[in-house]
């Protein structure tokens, strides 16, 4: 069973944005790169990897960080500021290696993970949607499926996905070698291109049963309190803090726009109507960034209890999730108006502009979570639960 007690707060995250702030200068510089390569080079993607950034969410137990959830925020939040691509690719890969770690059983978990202190553990990609076909036989299952967005999967060793098992409707979770699938090169996008975020396939491969799990457990086999937030609420950790370092950066990087261009003849970032506006989106990105911190304090406190979060809670994890998302969003429509053609032209505002408007179209933040958001809030279900992104 998991390890029992209280939320673990690291003493590595300072250790752990240090080393990524280190990078950040090669990270902006190769992100064009990046972009034209469809993935992380290799070097950068090992020095992310170095940093620490999947130990982070990998369990205490198996010799990772185990951060807590505020510390994984404000992880994604940093390497994302640096570059959106590549916040994407670590944020991916960080929370579905650390649900494998925690959630598989403890042989298989040893197997994956041997060695994570010196850096000797399976790297895992992969998409849980669109379940793919499970029919059992003795000692697994054999497994056929089509997914989507293997966002990080360029780097993976190990590919996770949704199983429907046949004859039962089980839903599962499977950890397989990314050998055992084929890649559909078909990434071909405005944003986010360097995460290789392909589609892939498989055809009557062999599962071993101790490599998979329920795909709706709070309930980890290895790691502590972290790991009974489930895989929905997980995910919701690294979205958020994608979301807001991508905020920043766009902000930020506003700002140089305008001191570059403050005195010349009509400049539009002279006028009243630009300083209101930034005013406005700034007190927007950080009103989110306050909020989306609330909620998750609170979930922490809850977890530190020993318990699970509260059907309020879960809502306001998708709700915070949904209007980060959506806030940021429009920061960028702010800065796309006032940056003129520094926002169409090859640089930082033109890529993180398109890898916002790339990220903001994930299935945690589409409009139908928002619509059971609203439902359970205003008392119209009090009885329903979240199943995954649905209210049932």
């Amino acid at each position: 069973m998991g390890d029992e007690g209280r939320l673990h707060v690291s003493a590595e995250l300072a250790g752990v944005l240090e080393r990524i702030d280190a990078i950040g200068g090669a990270l902006d510089e190769r992100a064009a790169a990046a972009e034209e390569l469809g993935r992380l080079p290799e070097d950068t993607a090992r020095a992310l990897l170095d940093a620490g950034i999947v130990r982070a969410e990998l369990p205490l137990s198996l010799g990772g960080y185990e951060f807590a959830p505020r510390q994984l925020i404000e992880t994604a939040e940093r390497v994302s500021y640096h570059d959106a691509a590549a916040g994407w690719t670590m944020m991916a890969l960080q929370m579905v290696t650390g649900t494998t770690a925690a959630y598989l059983t403890a042989d298989a978990a040893a197997e994956l993970f041997p060695d994570v202190p010196n850096g000797t553990y399976a790297l895992v990609a992969g998409h849980g949607t669109r379940p793919g076909r499970a029919v059992p036989v003795e000692g697994g299952y054999r497994v056929t499926g089509q997914w989507q967005f293997a966002s990080g999967m360029a780097h993976a060793t190990h590919i996770h996905s949704g199983i429907q098992v046949e004859g039962t409707g089980e839903q599962l979770v499977l950890a397989m070698p990314k050998s055992q699938v084929t890649l559909d090169g078909n990434w071909d996008v405005l944003g986010l291109r360097a995460t290789h975020s392909v589609d892939y396939h498989c055809t009557d491969v062999y599962v071993p049963r101790e490599h998979t799990y329920v795909a709706t457990t709070n309930t980890p086999v290895n790691g502590g309190a972290l790991y009974r937030l489930g895989l929905v609420n997980l995910a919701a950790i690294g979205h958020t803090g994608w979301t807001l370092g991508v905020g920043r950066r766009l902000l930020d990087e506003m700002k140089r726009v305008a001191a570059a261009r403050r005195g010349s003849r009509g400049a539009a970032v002279d006028t009243s109507q630009f300083h209101a506006e930034y005013a406005t989106a700034e007190a927007k990105l950080r009103a989110a960034r306050a909020w989306a911190n609330d909620v998750w304090q609170d979930v922490e406190h809850t977890l530190d209890r020993g318990e699970l979060p509260s059907s309020e809670q879960d809502t306001l994890i998708r709700l915070a999730l949904n209007h980060t998302t959506s806030t940021v969003s429009e920061v960028g429509h702010t800065v796309h108006r006032w940056a003129g053609s520094a926002a169409i032209r090859r640089g930082p505002l033109d890529r993180f502009l398109r890898d916002l408007g790339t990220g903001a179209q994930h299935i945690t933040s589409n409009p139908v979570v928002l619509q059971g958001c609203g439902e359970w809030l205003s008392g119209g279900r009090p009885d329903a639960r979240w199943s995954f992104l649905d209210l049932v």
